[in-house]
């Protein structure tokens, strides 16, 4: 686990659809090991610019969801075009003109084949946490990236991030009764459709150290109920359920679950689903799950004000 300190300037321009957005990453370097007082050193911060967005090439590049109420947003890159411009040269800080990486942060492989950002906004603070998977060419799991965004000026300080945090006892408040609400977006070629259901979960731990969860929705009008039921186990921070679906545990209330070999389940022609859950308070918590079907049905479903029975 690696931790960088960053800064995120947005603006636009224009007017209804011709509205763009234009976004600046400042990632924080590390003190020059030939600095005699560290303390006195001013900080340096390297700029990187993230390619433009607009109503055009978010139709050609990108598949985006809001959910507005809740400020919360779901987004995959289509194509590794897309994944190079705005993943490689803004964010990651590689560009034509051959500048170096930015200082002690690790580079995903050349050709990431799958890269979901998920966006989920505090219920209480002017906050938000944006949460990466990115997949190498074999869609296996490379790297869990997560920007945890105050917006002002102030230097945000978030205790429950830091490196010696106590990453035992990160299970503990996941475990028990989730009650809450869903709403799932889907998109395809024959037209979008939106449903919403009143959700249980139940996350709990068996004697011989199992962990099992069961999850049930209801569809409004209680005409339809789905349930799912998984048995896993868990490895320092990472748990692996029966059918190949892993979830990691993060600092902060949070954890990011895919499955285990995402080629397996295209080569099956199966679906499968990225899923970002972020536990702001012991009581509460919102998870945001982008679901792949095929190459034009995406589906995304917020959970949100999931509340601790």
């Amino acid at each position: 686990m690696q931790k960088v300190s960053t800064k995120l300037a947005a603006s636009s321009y224009g007017e209804d659809e011709l509205i763009s957005l234009i976004q600046t990453l400042y990632i924080k370097q590390s003190p020059s090991s030939t600095s005699i007082s560290r303390h006195d050193e001013e900080p340096e911060w390297a700029e990187y610019k993230i390619k433009e967005t607009n109503m055009f090439t978010a139709d050609k590049y990108q598949q985006i969801a809001f959910f507005p109420n809740e400020r919360a947003f779901s987004l995959r890159y289509q194509t590794a075009g897309m994944l190079e411009t705005v993943l490689r040269q803004g964010v990651l800080g590689e560009d034509d003109t051959g500048e170096e990486s930015p200082k002690n942060l690790k580079l995903p492989s050349r050709r990431p084949s799958i890269v979901c950002e998920n966006c989920l906004y505090s219920q209480e603070k002017d906050r938000r946490a944006r949460a990466f998977h990115i997949m190498d060419p074999k869609g296996i799991l490379e790297m869990l990236l997560i920007f945890l965004e105050d917006r002002g000026d102030g230097v945000p300080f978030h205790p429950s991030l830091e490196s010696n945090s106590d990453s035992t006892n990160r299970i503990l408040p996941l475990l028990g009764k989730w009650k809450g609400h869903s709403q799932t977006k889907r998109s395809g070629v024959y037209g979008a459709t939106i449903a919403e259901a009143d959700t249980i979960a139940l996350l709990e731990m068996d004697g011989k150290g199992q962990l099992i969860q069961d999850i049930s929705s209801t569809s409004d009008g209680g005409d339809v109920t789905t349930n799912v039921h998984w048995t896993g186990t868990r490895s320092d921070d990472l748990i692996t359920f029966d059918g190949g679906y892993q979830i990691t545990l993060l600092p902060g209330g949070m954890y990011m679950g895919c499955p285990s070999d995402i080629s397996k389940n295209v080569a099956e022609s199966k679906s499968f689903h990225l899923e970002f859950c972020w536990l702001e308070s012991p009581e509460k918590r919102q998870r945001l799950k982008r679901s792949m079907r095929n190459a034009c049905v995406g589906e995304q479903t917020l959970s949100c004000r999931n509340v601790k029975l």
